[in-house]
């Protein structure tokens, strides 16, 4: 995994509520062992049905084909849990999603794979995204997770809250065995004091 320390570039703002796993990287559409998460990408959404690209889309507008922070509405992320819904973000190149709100499994696998999301509350959510949209891509915003600021045109910078144990493994590029591993001594340690405490657990295990 990545580290995640800070992203400057074009936000795009996609203002809905409620978008769920498979209208971010629909199913039917994986059928390869190997799909194109680039592809994925809001396929249905993009797409007429001739399967054409629908110009006026925003995604596919050309200020926004490679944007690097998404700004989205409340519960982004609902549904299934497919992983695969981060991985179409990334292979875009979006490494941000600046939310309302984040649904629990979704902020998760974000966090498992060096994607960074921050939640606002609503009155400062207000204030960013008419920044963003009067913006309209044509100008870059900044994310810096070292500083907890969001930085761009029109405006202050915006602190955000993370809790800590997220901001490490972000920073330092930790998924969650990697994050265990950080105890690496005391784990040893332990291991070590149950062998001698109990060391028919040890042939226990090892008979198995």
């Amino acid at each position: 995994m990545k580290p995640f320390v800070s992203v400057s570039g074009v936000a795009v703002p996609l203002l809905e509520d409620d978008v769920n796993t498979d209208q971010i990287a629909p199913v039917p559409t994986q059928r390869s062992l190997k799909p194109d998460y680039r592809e994925l990408f809001f396929h249905r959404a993009r797409r007429g049905a001739d399967d054409q690209l629908i110009p006026a889309h925003i995604l596919n507008r050309p200020r926004f084909l490679n944007p690097k922070i998404l700004v989205v509405g409340r519960n982004f992320g609902c549904g299934s849990s497919r992983e695969g819904a981060v991985w179409t973000l990334l292979a875009v190149g979006i490494t941000c999603i600046v939310a309302r709100s984040i649904a629990d499994l979704y902020r998760e696998n974000c966090l498992q794979n060096g994607l960074l999301p921050v939640e606002l509350p609503d009155d400062v959510a207000d204030s960013f995204e008419r920044r963003v949209t009067a913006i309209d891509g044509n100008e870059p915003f900044s994310v810096d997770l070292r500083t907890q600021l969001i930085s761009g045109p029109l405006g202050p910078a915006i602190p955000f809250e993370i809790p800590d144990a997220d901001r490490t493994r972000l920073l330092e590029g930790l998924d969650d065995i990697g994050l265990s591993l950080k105890h690496q001594s005391e784990i040893s340690a332990w291991e070590e004091r149950m062998s001698a405490r109990s060391p028919w657990l040890q042939r226990a295990t090892r008979s198995h």
